[in-house]
């Protein structure tokens, strides 16, 4: 795998940070920004978002349909913060396929918002990195 592949957007990717004992995290927001770069936003308020000002190693893991099943290794940096977010971007040094001959991956996780002032201020968050 020399690129990211496309996933679908609100795709459920864990994010892995550094710094002490592994901590990971669901993400719903992480979107391809080019061949080796992830846009996502954290809140302020995360402990990875902390753990990756200190250390900036991650891991970013996606499985999603269209057996999309990949981890990019790499460095992630706050480009910008906001009121309630950080965007973060993801420079992927390594790539690593996760598909195999074997299986096929053939949906992700499904979710949706529960309170409708979340679902609004989501939608201003994933405008926000489009334009990232």
């Amino acid at each position: 795998m020399d690129a990211l592949p496309d996933w679908p957007e609100g795709t459920v990717a864990v994010l892995s940070t550094a710094g002490g004992e592994p901590h990971a995290i669901p993400v719903s927001s992480a979107r391809r920004a080019g061949p080796r770069t992830v846009v996502l936003a954290l809140a302020l308020r995360r402990e990875s978002l902390a753990r990756l000002r200190s250390d900036p190693r991650v891991a970013l893991t996606v499985l999603a349909g269209g057996d999309v099943a990949f981890t990019a290794l790499g460095r992630a940096a706050v480009v910008e913060e906001g009121e309630r977010v950080a965007f973060v971007r993801v420079e992927a040094e390594r790539l690593q396929d996760h598909r195999q001959e074997t299986f096929v991956i053939e949906d992700g996780v499904r979710w949706r918002w529960t309170d409708e002032e979340a679902e609004r201020a989501d939608a201003a968050v994933r405008a926000a990195l489009a334009k990232l």
